[in-house]
């Protein structure tokens, strides 16, 4: 929002303006998404009442805050941990994720973001996006942790957006599975919304086209640890993938069901690999994995086999892959 204003609350007086969101982003020099998302959050009030939309009808004598201690506040909050720089130079940035972080904002989100710890830390970034999200060019669901590219100029912003849609920038997963794979299986459909519960995806006719390749790293009776390469990028694709061949990720409760294990969705982009828009050299960046989904492997899988299983070569010639 506007940082030249310096006072906590602000009260105008309406003249001839119909609606609150198109006055506010008037008077402030910003957009009605911007007003809105402020709106969502709860930090403006219309005669003493706080707003839940921004079409509010306005009349002479109404009287408006915008609550800007809110907004310093949660501008000067401090995250309970830094976030690990994985490379860095003057047009990428790229971070390890770590779960239960939600990448920007949006409506429903009432936490701090992502985008939230990056201009917390002075972070020039590009603004291609918008404010809400502010140099991120993909993202990843809430409870998954791992690599994340964020673009630090529109230069950079352009170029490695084009390279997500041409597959020259792409991501490895690894997924904890309640059942192991057998075998290297390439799976495919076309998904989307699903009607019946929206907080899920599912395979529609009329639905964008989705492909990942799975392959089995290491398994027991109980098990699985597979990657997963992405050649689309749909939201929850793995999770569905995986749900059609009667798989599911340990602690996803949405596709799978509650288990006893009380862990958060065992989901980790270990791989991020990219074409540098300047140099043109192609890089692979890794992401170590989080103590929670490290420990679970060590428990059940051995420390020593794991060396061997998450070795970058060794997961790329199960993917018949090299860089």
């Amino acid at each position: 929002m506007n940082k030249n204003l310096k006072f906590i609350t602000t009260t105008f007086d309406i003249k001839n303006t119909p609606r609150l969101d198109a006055f506010l982003a008037q008077k402030m020099a910003v957009s009605k998404n911007q007003i809105l998302q402020a709106i969502l959050k709860g930090i403006v009030s219309h005669n003493n009442q706080i707003c839940s939309k921004g079409g509010i009808r306005l009349k002479e004598g109404d009287e408006i805050i915008f609550n800007l201690q809110e907004v310093q506040e949660r501008a000067k909050k401090k995250f309970n941990q830094e976030i690990e720089v994985l490379y860095e130079d003057e047009d990428i940035l790229i971070l390890n994720k770590p779960p239960h972080l939600v990448v920007h904002d949006a409506p429903s989100v009432k936490e701090e973001t992502l985008v939230d710890y990056l201009k917390s830390r002075g972070y020039t970034l590009s603004n291609l996006s918008g404010e809400e999200r502010y140099g991120i060019i993909h993202r990843l669901d809430k409870p998954t942790s791992g690599v994340i590219a964020v673009a630090k100029t529109n230069f950079a912003h352009i170029i490695l957006s084009e390279q997500l849609k041409n597959r020259q920038m792409g991501r490895y997963y690894l997924a904890i599975i309640d059942l192991p794979l057998k075998d290297k299986i390439v799976t495919e459909c076309y998904m989307g919304r699903n009607p019946k519960n929206r907080l899920k995806m599912a395979k529609l006719r009329d639905g964008r086209y989705s492909k990942t390749m799975f392959v089995p790293l290491f398994g027991n009776e109980k098990f699985g640890l597979v990657g997963a390469k992405l050649y689309t990028g749909r939201t929850h694709q793995i999770r569905l993938h995986l749900e059609t061949l009667s798989r599911h990720i340990i602690g996803d409760e949405l596709y799978g069901k509650k288990d006893d294990f009380g862990m958060r969705l065992m989901l980790h982009a270990y791989f991020l690999y990219f074409v540098h828009p300047r140099t043109k050299k192609t890089h692979l960046v890794s992401a170590p994995l989080f103590q929670d989904m490290l420990g679970f492997l060590e428990v059940n899988f051995g420390a020593e086999a794991l060396n061997a299983i998450m070795d970058h070569e060794h997961i790329l010639q199960c993917f018949g892959d090299h860089f």
